[in-house]
């Protein structure tokens, strides 16, 4: 009996120890803050991208599927120009499936690929959803050809410059290039790895598309 007293004594202080040791540390765990993303897609539509153009079309409902459903998505084709063909809720596959369809049927006299003015429109986009709230993605699936009007395309000189303003505003913004030649993005990278951190520039080509998706949700915590 005094042995069973001695052994309590002893486990009662120290589980009681314990036990404000957890409450001490539970008080000073800080709730991960949730931050909405916004996901802008461009989607390179033109002749010489439609090959891959179906896995690139399931490869945005995919990413799409990764995120919450309090995210938000915009889809931008690019041929010649660059235009909105969806804006809405992740989670709604059909209607992007739908929206990305009716606006991909090839058009024999649409000629260029309008890379540049895509990624101006995507950037306003994002600095305004920064401005709500929304941690931006901007995710570009094609060849990334420059085709056409010159003053539509990438101009990779200045680029990075124009990247690197924006991460004033937008430090947590990732650039994902998905689909394209290894050395058209092995380009991407040399131009803009000095600006982008490692994590925050996703290149992938079709090889390499699940890893690239895993470092995406990464990139933007989900």
């Amino acid at each position: 009996m005094f042995r069973k007293a001695i052994i309590l004594g002893l486990i009662i202080p120290l589980a009681v120890y314990i036990g404000k040791l957890l409450a001490v540390g539970i008080s000073k765990i800080q709730p991960t803050e949730f931050k909405p993303v916004f996901g802008i897609f461009l989607l390179d539509i033109s002749a010489s991208s439609r090959a891959l153009l179906d896995e690139e079309q399931e490869c945005i409902v995919r990413i799409a599927k990764k995120l919450d459903s309090d995210d938000h998505v915009k889809i931008y084709v690019v041929t010649q120009d660059a235009y909105e063909v969806y804006d809405g809720s992740p989670h709604k596959g059909s209607l992007m499936r739908a929206a990305m369809k009716k606006r991909s049927v090839f058009d024999s006299t649409a000629f260029g690929t309008a890379y540049g003015s895509a990624l101006k429109k995507a950037v306003g986009d994002a600095l305004r959803y920064k401005a709500e709230g929304y941690t931006p993605a901007i995710i570009v699936l094609g060849d990334l050809e420059n085709e056409g009007a010159v003053d539509k395309q990438i101009n990779w000189n200045t680029l990075p410059k124009n990247i690197e303003n924006t991460l004033k505003y937008i430090p947590e913004l990732s650039l994902t290039f998905l689909y394209a030649h290894p050395q058209k993005l092995d380009d991407a990278k040399q131009a803009l790895i000095s600006v982008l951190k490692e994590d925050k520039l996703i290149i992938a080509s079709e090889e390499n598309i699940e890893m690239a998706l895993r470092k995406f949700s990464k990139a933007v915590g989900r």
